[in-house]
């Protein structure tokens, strides 16, 4: 077991399966009391489980992190567990995928609940004892979709332009509080959030066929790419990086 984490408590929100399981995985095997706060009791059951089979420390909440109090009853929850968080990833988010004129309002409020608005709850809920211990290390998941727009992903595209933004601005406003903020940004990746919108947007005439995705970025890319990133970004061998983001996506944005 490695110990890039060691000593330090990680939220990890939306950290039970996908890219925040496999996240949740990685920050326990480096050494961290890993927290996880999901509305999919089951999943975030089977993953503290398999953290403690191979030596970890975990436990997880129950929330949706779209709503105010129940962020706050969680983080209140870990930090009566494990002490204020060095590390906060938002990751939980999901994605709506059909023509921008059939897109309803409620849509597009319950999209930019669900991706933005926890960001903005998590971290604020965290914030205060990252401040009182001296230092902390966020890590938003927005995607290459901030910046390259796909047909039929309006909304979706809007709010990871959102988060974006958000993960430069907590950075800006923080840094002399030696609190770090930013961004990793996941090309199409093997997750069932992944597949279910290669699956979607096909469905809907967009080419992401096998020879579209390779020609974008080589290869699907693996929950575990994810990861590595975000675990970068939570660790002390980034400490002098904040308010960027990271682009996991073999080339997608760079071509």
């Amino acid at each position: 077991m490695a110990d890039r984490l060691k000593n330090k408590t990680a939220i990890i929100s939306g950290g039970a399966t996908g890219m925040g399981g496999a996240s949740s995985k990685l920050f326990a095997a480096e050494g961290a009391r890993v927290a996880i706060i999901d509305r999919n009791a089951e999943a975030a059951e089977a993953t503290v489980a398999a953290i403690r089979a191979a030596g970890g420390e975990a436990a997880f909440w129950t929330a949706d992190v779209s709503d105010e109090d129940a962020v706050n009853a969680a983080v209140r929850g870990v930090e009566a567990t494990y002490g204020p968080a060095n590390v906060l990833f938002n990751h939980a988010g999901t994605i709506v995928i059909k023509p921008f004129l059939e897109t309803t309002l409620a849509e597009w409020e319950w999209l930019h609940a669900v991706n933005v608005r926890s960001m903005f709850l998590m971290t604020r809920a965290v914030l205060p004892g990252m401040i009182s211990t001296g230092e902390g290390a966020i890590v938003c998941t927005s995607s290459i979709s901030a910046v390259a727009a796909t047909p039929m992903e309006v909304l979706y595209d809007t709010t990871k332009g959102a988060v974006h933004q958000f993960a430069r601005a907590i950075a800006v406003e923080f840094r002399d509080r030696n609190i770090r903020c930013n961004a990793v940004c996941p090309g199409f990746i093997r997750t069932p959030h992944g597949l279910r919108e290669i699956e979607d947007l096909q469905a809907l005439g967009v080419d992401v066929s096998d020879a579209a995705l390779a020609a974008q970025q080589g290869r699907i890319g693996e929950p575990e790419d994810v990861a590595r990133a975000a675990l970068y970004l939570a660790s002390d061998e980034s400490r002098f990086i904040t308010g960027t983001h990271l682009f996991v996506d073999n080339g997608f944005t760079a071509v």
